[in-house]
């Protein structure tokens, strides 16, 4: 799990349609391929999955806690070249949406 503190309350919904915005088109300027992600809501966690190539897995789980995201990627494709595509362009999106102050890496594991 890897936790990303922002310096402010986060608003899990400009973040979800900032993730269903752009993780497409920014997975496709990196890859050169197309590919569609699932991007849902489920209370206080955003899922993302891409079940053309992953079937039902989900490949990550960002819980929002207040000023912190709790991101899990899926076990099983921690070294999977599209996975680690993805996690990248998180990273930049949550950076899109922290404004000025950025956020900080607290702790991966």
């Amino acid at each position: 799990m890897k936790i990303i503190t922002f310096h402010d309350r986060i608003n899990i919904d400009e973040l979800l349609d900032h993730i269903r915005k752009n993780l497409a088109p920014l997975f496709m300027e990196q890859r050169k391929r197309a590919l569609d992600f699932i991007v849902e809501k489920t209370g206080d966690t955003i899922e993302i999955s891409q079940p053309e190539l992953y079937g039902e897995e989900i490949l990550f789980r960002i819980e929002v806690k207040g000023s912190e995201l709790w991101m899990t990627r899926s076990e099983h494709y921690v070294d999977d070249v599209n996975s680690l595509t993805v996690e990248s362009i998180l990273n930049d999106l949550f950076n899109d949406v922290s404004g000025k102050l950025g956020t900080d890496l607290l702790q991966e594991g």
